[in-house]
């Protein structure tokens, strides 16, 4: 499978706001990946897809489900972005997260 970095475009960044951090690092610019423009899985979509069900308690994190779930921790962000929960901090103790599978139609449908 490929990364989900193949397709994305490296932007220079050379703003003038992020002058005191380019001082302290010793640069002129950074160099960093283009925001993906993401969107949710349409309902159409989502009938040819299973979803396992997850209750999130203590200690987990998206890699760890990955991990579990598809056998590469790698893939956290495609439950991330199926739950449109960009980071841990927007899941609380108790909430349910929907694991979707199978991976390769998840990832067919993102487009990597």
């Amino acid at each position: 499978m490929s990364s989900r970095y193949d397709n994305y475009i490296l932007l220079r960044n050379e703003n003038p706001h992020y002058r005191d951090l380019f001082d302290r690092r010793g640069v002129n610019r950074i160099t960093h990946y283009e925001s993906p423009r993401m969107t949710g899985v349409s309902v159409a979509e989502n009938l040819n897809l299973i979803s396992q069900q997850h209750i999130w308690s203590s200690g987990d994190r998206f890699y760890k489900l990955a991990h579990s779930a598809y056998g590469d921790s790698k893939y956290w962000w495609v439950i991330a972005w199926y739950n449109k929960t960009p980071t841990e901090a927007h899941v609380q103790i108790g909430d349910i997260l929907y694991i979707p599978l199978p991976l390769e139609r998840i990832l067919s449908l993102y487009g990597t």
